[in-house]
């Protein structure tokens, strides 16, 4: 009878350790898929957060949010360690007391958006502008995180 070894066992090459990170890892997704992205998209749809667009420039990181019908004074914006937060809080409109509501689906109340940035700024340099029910926050990149070219010599 002939002994066949063989080298790449899987037996051998088996770690639990590894299989535990990789069962946490799925339970984690398990959690955060289904039901953070729905708790965040019913956030977006019903006005409780403002949306967001983040794009950035040669020099610039660039957020655009929506915030329809406030007042520069309700807008906070706040940076720490490479996250952005921008909170405020929609007021409750005073109506007349004869009137009576048929509907009501505007939010009203405290609000907060938190975002890591995606690239490191200068935040004492940053600036906000505000016109149309949009917020605009302009984060300068620091050198470090602008595209730079490499020349290429030929010897």
């Amino acid at each position: 009878m002939k002994l066949i070894r063989h080298q790449n066992s899987d037996l051998w090459n088996w770690s639990p350790v590894e299989q535990l990170s990789t069962l946490s890892q799925e339970i984690n997704r398990l959690f955060d898929s289904p039901f953070g992205e729905f708790t965040r998209h019913m956030e977006l749809l019903n006005g409780r957060m403002p949306a967001l667009d983040v794009y950035e420039d040669k020099d610039n990181l660039i957020v655009k949010a929506e915030l329809p019908g406030m007042k520069r004074e309700e807008i906070d914006i706040s940076f720490h360690d490479g996250t952005l937060t921008i909170s405020g809080e929609r007021k409750y409109e005073q109506k007349n007391q004869d009137a009576e509501t048929h509907r009501a689906e505007r939010f009203v109340g405290k609000f907060h958006r938190t975002l890591a940035l995606p690239k490191p700024v200068q935040s004492d340099k940053a600036t906000a502008t505000y016109k149309d029910g949009i917020l605009t926050v302009t984060l300068p990149k620091t050198e470090e995180a602008k595209p730079k070219q490499i020349q290429v010599n030929v010897n």
